[in-house]
């Protein structure tokens, strides 16, 4: 088989043209053109170029270059090797999501049971508190003395007054008490509004009592804490702490046994702005762990759940076992593919035909493998009662099952049709990153400029967050009529403003950013199947696997030493 090189200079857009052709498309021209009497050939300029090369050589790295770029289905024709990793892969799809949807029919019960403990404490312990309320505030020292003792006075009664089973913890505050009543205030603090003078040591002081339930029902309530004294002329807050147990039997129902919790809940009266108003907010923090001794009747231990998080460990240990072995042999076949064409043709490989050996997709499952592995044992943790990281385990089994989901474009890639997508995406990359900076620069803007003026007035700009989440959904069309109405006239040029400022960004992004995104996703589709319909402009590598003209069936693929198949030939 004779070889020659071309070096004449291609375009830029020569790696669009060549996604759009399978290896098999390449091979199947070249074949065409062979029949026809001619071959691509791969023309070297001047005759110093010339040099002889092993027909042998040359043929079988070409035959292992076409069998290594085949889809799944052509490599079966070829040596009748199965495709076992394809298989594999779609069982892990099937596993991996089912382990998703177990794992997340108990997170849900989790939070659920957070969230609505969370709930009911800010019924038991705020006074007048309501679903509703966007927040509660006292603005009179007797409002604040109120709220203090009823937030405590329903600590001590709580196994009267709740309908659930919950229980102290005794020694968690300050001197070994259960509850922690504490105020902060400036070490000294004189402020003079008469004569516009003050006098403040920014230094902090914290003053805590500690409150203990009555061990017998019987006793009166202990009425202590009402002599706590608050020094509101340099107060900063107060803050009640306390912990409490309770049991999440509902997750009886998936056969589970039930988890252990402990809440910290914390209630603090913000005072630091002394604006007249103190405002009012209880926060609950909790902590999982293993009951001690766990009874349910006709209850047995079930270790399927386990059993099944080790083998989705298993099948993705495997999974990621044959894609790093698939990437190791991509890397070595391209080092033998630029050593051939250095030493036999005197030509370097170019990077774009380099990387066509190292396979994203592969790359892709390994880090979804890794992230389901790790995730498995996370939840093993759980279902053993070791571990209670139900937030990390969700996030790491989320990210692989997405990934994993989207690893399943890859063999779509395998027809031609299906594969416009990838292709469109690629080609129009560049682009939008190059365009997406430059409408970055000016989202930027709007967010710091509508931040600093429109902060104070608006409730949707009072931090970087809200404001460039409020930006984005005006965007999208979302809350449009809301974001402006919402605007509080307190000075005819803010309102001036904020109108100027919410008309151009929306027409700005929406009429003119958003359809030259759309533009660069069109432009690119259009080019793409433009090229689809004229002769496809390939590269050096795939001109010399073009020179292979043997067929998926034409049994030359086979090597000498397996003409005798054994049992294991086919999953080698």
């Amino acid at each position: 088989m004779a070889s020659s090189l071309s070096k004449n200079h291609r375009e830029e857009d020569a790696e669009k043209d060549k996604l759009l052709t399978s290896v098999t498309d390449h091979n199947a021209s070249g074949l065409n053109d062979r029949t026809h009497g001619s071959h691509p050939s791969l023309d070297v300029i001047g005759s110093s170029s010339w040099k002889q090369v092993d027909e042998e050589e040359e043929e079988a790295l070409c035959r292992k270059l076409k069998y290594f770029f085949m889809s799944p289905c052509d490599k079966y024709h070829a040596k009748g090797r199965k495709p076992y990793k394809l298989v594999l892969q779609l069982l892990k799809i099937v596993i991996v999501t089912v382990q998703l949807v177990l794992f997340g029919l108990s997170n849900q019960m989790v939070v659920m049971f957070k969230d609505e403990n969370t709930d009911s404490f800010r019924h038991l312990f705020l006074k007048d508190y309501k679903d509703d309320s966007d927040g509660l505030a006292v603005h009179t020292q007797s409002g604040v003395y109120e709220h203090i003792s009823y937030s405590i006075e329903q600590y001590l009664g709580l196994t009267k007054n709740s309908v659930s089973r919950y229980a102290y913890v005794l020694g968690s505050g300050v001197n070994g008490s259960a509850l922690s009543l504490c105020q902060r205030y400036y070490k000294k603090g004189s402020i003079d509004p008469v004569n516009d003078t003050f006098n403040i040591d920014p230094r902090i002081i914290t003053d805590c009592i500690g409150v203990d339930p009555p061990t017998d029902p019987s006793v009166p309530i202990p009425e202590d804490y009402k002599n706590f004294t608050l020094k509101f002329h340099k107060l900063i807050n107060v803050t009640i702490k306390f912990k409490l147990k309770a049991i999440n039997i509902q997750s009886i129902i998936n056969n589970e046994i039930p988890d252990c919790y402990t809440f910290s809940v914390t209630i603090l009266f913000d005072n630091r702005a002394h604006s007249g108003k103190v405002k009012i907010s209880l926060r609950n923090k909790a902590v999982i762990r293993e009951c001690r001794a766990t009874s349910v009747s006709g209850h047995k231990e079930n270790y399927w759940r386990v059993a099944f998080d080790v083998l989705v460990a298993i099948v993705c240990g495997l999974s990621l076992a044959l894609c790093g072995r698939s990437i190791l042999r991509g890397i070595a076949l391209q080092h033998e593919f630029v050593r051939f064409f250095r030493e036999s043709l005197g030509r370097q490989v170019c990077w774009a035909d380099r990387l066509e050996f190292i396979n994203g997709w592969y790359l892709l499952l390994i880090i979804s493998d890794i992230l389901t592995i790790v995730a498995s044992f996370i939840k093993i943790g759980i279902e053993t009662k070791n571990l209670a990281s139900y937030d990390v385990c969700g996030i790491l089994m989320g990210t692989s099952t997405l990934l994993v989901w989207v690893g399943v474009i890859r063999y779509l890639t395998f027809f031609q049709k299906y594969n416009i997508l990838i292709v469109t995406l690629r080609a129009a990359f560049p682009n939008v990153i190059r365009f997406c900076c430059c409408a970055a620069a000016i989202y930027m803007g709007y967010v710091f400029c509508g931040w600093i003026v429109l902060g104070p007035y608006h409730a949707k700009f009072r931090s970087l967050s809200t404001v460039s989440e409020c930006l984005f959904s005006l965007i999208n069309g979302d809350d449009m009529f809301a974001t402006f109405s919402e605007v509080e006239r307190s000075g005819a040029l803010v309102w001036l403003f904020s109108q100027l400022y919410l008309y151009t960004f929306i027409s700005l992004f929406i009429y003119m950013v958003l359809s030259l995104f759309i533009a660069l996703i069109t432009g690119a589709y259009d080019t793409i199947t433009q090229q689809a319909q004229e002769s496809p402009q390939v590269s050096d590598l795939h001109q010399f696997i073009a020179q292979c003209t043997d067929t998926p069936t034409s049994g030359k693929f086979h090597s000498p030493e397996n003409t005798s198949c054994s049992p294991f030939c086919c999953f080698n």
